[in-house]
């Protein structure tokens, strides 16, 4: 026979609130993961000569490119560039979802103790 409060094998807990736990934890994951897509995040290279905004969703919002940048005889180095800051702004957006998970699991790492 089950103890009281436990599960059949005698596993402690209480499955309702356990459930409660789990979609409270959800909801919050839902908003922050709502907060998180509308943010943006900057960041430049070339000494600002090129700027790149992704957004939460890690989607490419502007670029922004200075005059002296754009020089046709050296197309190479304003792809790099362009590539040098979309990949430090997806950077930060990523930092920031990954800081979102770490509060929202309390620092499981997304796992669980058992």
């Amino acid at each position: 026979m089950a103890k009281r409060g436990g599960f059949p094998g005698g596993m402690p807990g209480n499955m309702n609130n356990l459930m409660k736990q789990a979609q409270r934890m959800q909801r919050q994951m839902e908003e922050g993961q709502k907060e998180l897509e509308t943010k943006e995040f900057t960041a430049a290279a070339g000494g600002g000569a090129v700027s790149v905004t992704v957004n939460g969703k890690k989607e490419i919002v502007s670029v922004k490119l200075s005059e002296e940048v754009v020089d046709p005889d050296d197309i190479e180095m304003l792809q790099d560039l362009i590539v040098a800051a979309t990949n430090e702004a997806l950077r930060q957006a990523e930092d920031a979802s990954a800081e979102l998970m770490g509060r929202m699991t309390g620092g499981f790492g997304g796992g669980f103790p058992f």
